[in-house]
């Protein structure tokens, strides 16, 4: 199985400097990763180092908490298309759902796919599974379902990681559509390969070299 292919190696550290970055891209290109994910500032730098490789240049969106406004999240995704992104991974309103307001919820998931889409990127909408009960779960797949979005994502890896029950339950919800990005405290080969056979599509880590060596 080719693990390596189904990694977004990852840095998002807020102190991560621009030659952390250099780094970071030439690895994934090394060990033929998916993609590097990292912070908006440092997507122009990735998309210059990756263009023509087989790397994907990805960033976040209303991250790590999720708690922009939808009309700022959508600018977001406009300029990292600007600037060279050809995937985002954006975080859905967590305190929106922690409150019930799912319409709310519903406009910001369908607000950012439909932006992202209508720009040729694909999108991961991140619903953070280690601040949700299950209810809340099934709720928020639904809606990413119902969206037509590329991926769900487990987490941000702030709060909490993901686990083999969360992927499997995701990958049941949202269907054969939607793919599923496992996130958060993935360190081990054997970590990755239960997520995989989980249902998970994509594995985001920092740990990537680690897992594959």
């Amino acid at each position: 199985m080719d693990i390596a292919g189904r990694i977004d190696h990852t840095l998002l550290k807020p102190d991560a400097t621009e030659k952390d970055i250099v780094a970071l891209c030439h690895e994934a290109v090394k060990f033929g990763f998916a993609s590097v994910c990292i912070n908006p500032l440092y997507i122009c730098t990735a998309a210059r180092l990756l263009h023509g490789t087989s790397v994907i240049p990805s960033t976040v969106i209303g991250f790590p908490l999720g708690a922009a406004l939808t009309e700022v999240k959508i600018q977001e995704i406009m300029a990292a298309k600007a600037y060279g992104a050809r995937e985002v991974d954006a975080v859905m309103c967590v305190g929106r759902a922690k409150s019930g307001d799912w319409k709310a919820v519903k406009r910001d998931i369908e607000w950012m796919v439909y932006t992202a889409q209508s720009a040729g990127l694909k999108i991961k909408i991140i619903i953070e599974t280690g601040l949700l009960n299950q209810s809340e779960k099934q709720m928020a797949a639904e809606i990413v379902r119902d969206a037509d979005a590329d991926y769900i994502k487990t987490s941000t890896g702030f709060y909490g990681g993901a686990t083999v029950d969360d992927v499997r339950d995701l990958k049941r919800w949202v269907g054969p559509s939607v793919k599923v990005k496992a996130s958060g405290g993935i360190k081990t080969k054997e970590q990755a390969m239960a997520l995989i056979e989980a249902g998970a599509d994509r594995l985001g880590t920092s740990s990537g070299i680690a897992i594959i060596t």
